[in-house]
């Protein structure tokens, strides 16, 4: 009896075992202010992003991925929870001056801690901006390994960067630094199976220095820009703000082809799966803008502040800011050199990448995000185009914007500011110049009223009542 209560255990084991050996790794590159529009497989020649493209012609380019925040904290939060931030208390970025006790609550269901449980060797370099306190660290979100910085900016070279629970200065440039950590994570847990997210500092601004060869493109390059007419537009900084940005975005890919190579080198490809993103877009003069939806106006001549929003600001949820990049590599499970046009949002990671794994999420964890490998592998293609988004304003302006989209039309309603309401015909206008919310059309006032019910019943949904800001 005894012999077979071991052979039963040693069974046992040998399936976990052998589960585990057939789940694939997982390299999640998540950059930081990279617009939709700035990389190659966009179809934008300014974009020279070989690595990037690389990427979309082995695997599936998502030209309709959005984050639920445009500003850094809430969208990471949304990423690692499935969970708005308005549910979270995380609205707008973590100013670590203003707010140095806000952070994610470790309690919260996490993915890359049940990677962890599962047996996943797990890391995180570069960039965190979850919170400063040791009680929200990223170990305590189920990262074995932390290489970075907890904060949301710093030193485009020579910067301090935490190693080894210590803060120590690195001679360099912070794009190939964290590269490097990268890459030495790789080879360090290359026996194992890994979850690595790499998420880079680039190209948030400030954007230089950058490698010589990373700006040398552009240097001498006449710079198209979106909307010359716009009025006042500052069109010779946007071009120089343009060339800096690309610089930066080059830098990297230039990077990400060292770790895509290192993959190769390590016979790795082919048994992981490599997740491009970033956390949200950007403008580079749109609409008379720079920044994400926490915009600058970059005109010679900006409109004059109000009560809520200094001069200078344009808050803003424009698809330039909501839209990201993102591509996704897994050999053999998903069709190569494919574009999906499907809807995602950066709520549908966490059960996305744990169906990946393999694994299942408690019936108990609350989910607003939806499994995308099946519309992925062209199993079960999701039809709606309908997406939401939100962005409470916290620091200089302040706002409560909630957007709402049916894939034709915009709604934009900010519940703390009159007059901010905004909507776009996406069809005729996708560049979102003509704010239609004042017309009087039959056609429009009816597609008004039907895309606020829809605001006003996903905002009931999650629990947002910042609409009781106006009264309605």
């Amino acid at each position: 009896m005894r012999v077979w209560y071991l052979t039963i255990t040693s069974l046992i084991l040998l399936i976990g075992v052998i589960a585990q050996a057939e789940r694939p790794n997982i390299l999640f590159v998540l950059t930081d202010d990279q617009a939709p529009w700035a990389v190659g497989a966009s179809g934008n020649s300014l974009a020279k992003t070989p690595h990037m493209d690389r990427l979309a012609r082995e695997g599936v380019y998502l030209p309709n991925a959005y984050t639920v925040t445009p500003v850094c904290s809430p969208s990471r939060a949304a990423l690692m929870t499935s969970r708005y931030g308005s549910e979270l208390g995380i609205t707008d970025w973590i100013h670590p001056r203003n707010e140095p006790n806000l952070g994610l609550d470790p309690a919260l269901p996490v993915w890359p801690r049940i990677l962890q449980q599962a047996g996943y060797k797990t890391g995180l370099v570069g960039k965190w901006h979850l919170g400063l306190l040791d009680s929200q660290h990223p170990t305590k979100f189920g990262f074995d390994y932390f290489m970075g910085h907890r904060a949301g900016g710093w030193q485009t070279a020579n910067p301090v960067l935490e190693k080894d629970g210590v803060n120590q200065k690195f001679e360099g440039l912070n794009a190939d630094i964290l590269a490097d950590e990268a890459i030495e994570f790789l080879k360090r847990n290359q026996q194992e199976t890994f979850l690595l997210c790499w998420h880079t500092r680039a190209p948030h601004t400030r954007w230089l220095p950058v490698a010589d060869e990373d700006i040398a493109p552009y240097e001498n390059l006449e710079i198209p820009i979106p909307n010359p007419d716009y009025p006042n537009l500052d069109i010779p900084r946007v071009k120089r703000m343009t060339k800096e940005y690309f610089g930066s975005v080059r830098s990297v890919d230039r990077n990400l082809g060292r770790v895509l190579k290192t993959l190769d080198e390590l016979k790795l490809s082919d048994n992981t799966i490599v997740i491009f993103s970033s956390d949200h877009g950007y403008n580079m003069g749109h609409n008379g803008i720079w920044h994400k939806g926490n915009g600058h106006w970059v005109l010679t001549s900006p409109p004059p502040a109000t009560k809520t929003i200094p001069r200078g600001q344009r808050p803003n949820m424009y698809d330039n800011s909501i839209k990201v990049p993102t591509i996704i590599r897994w050999p053999g499970k998903i069709a190569a050199g494919t574009t999906n046009e499907a809807t995602y949002s950066n709520l549908d990671w966490f059960p996305t990448i744990l169906a990946m794994a393999g694994l299942k999420v408690n019936a108990e964890t609350v989910i607003r995000g939806t499994n995308m490998l099946p519309g992925l592998q062209g199993k079960q293609q999701p039809e709606n185009p309908f997406y939401y988004a939100e962005y409470s304003t916290r620091h200089q302006s302040q706002t409560h914007m909630r957007m709402v989209s049916n894939g034709a039309w915009k709604l934009i309603r900010d519940f703390k500011n009159q007059g901010r309401d905004e909507l776009y015909d996406l069809r005729m206008d996708p560049a979102e110049s003509t704010n239609l919310i004042d017309s009087q059309s039959e056609e429009i006032v009816k597609v008004r009223q039907q895309l606020h019910q829809q605001l006003i019943q996903k905002m009931n949904s999650i629990g947002d009542k910042v609409y009781s800001d106006k009264g309605e």
